[in-house]
């Protein structure tokens, strides 16, 4: 089992950076892609960015390619999103998810395939 945490949400203006972390404990994650999904009220959870594994690759939503930044950290068993010139849009829940599958060099963006997730922080932006 993995228990995923994420912190760092919060209300911030539109124009604005946050960051987001996600602390991954319980049984090695090191093999395991991580990603970050957000869901807005009404609306699907829906991928914005993944990391494989070994580093080897880092995927983006177009909603956000430019504006946030994946990157993890397997010495602290994290995996952080950079979120910089946000907008009201952006506005959602934000979870963090790990895929057990081995895909050292692919990135799955359905829900559906992530098997581990973590319990959603809250990102608001005001305009």
């Amino acid at each position: 089992q993995v228990q995923l945490v994420e912190s760092g949400g919060g209300l911030v203006q539109a124009g604005g950076s946050l960051r987001l972390s996600c602390a991954a404990s319980g049984r090695t994650f090191t093999s395991y892609n991580m990603g970050w999904f957000r869901q807005a009220p009404g609306k699907e959870r829906e991928f914005v960015a993944g990391i494989t594994w070994n580093g080897s690759g880092v995927y983006y939503a177009d909603s956000v390619k430019g504006r946030f930044t994946i990157s993890g950290d397997n010495a602290r068993n994290t995996v952080y999103l950079q979120m910089d010139n946000l907008k009201s849009e952006d506005t959602a829940v934000y979870y963090c998810a790990a895929d057990a599958d081995f895909r050292p060099f692919s990135i799955v963006t359905t829900p559906s395939f992530w098997d581990y997730w973590g319990q959603g922080t809250q990102v608001t932006v005001s305009t």
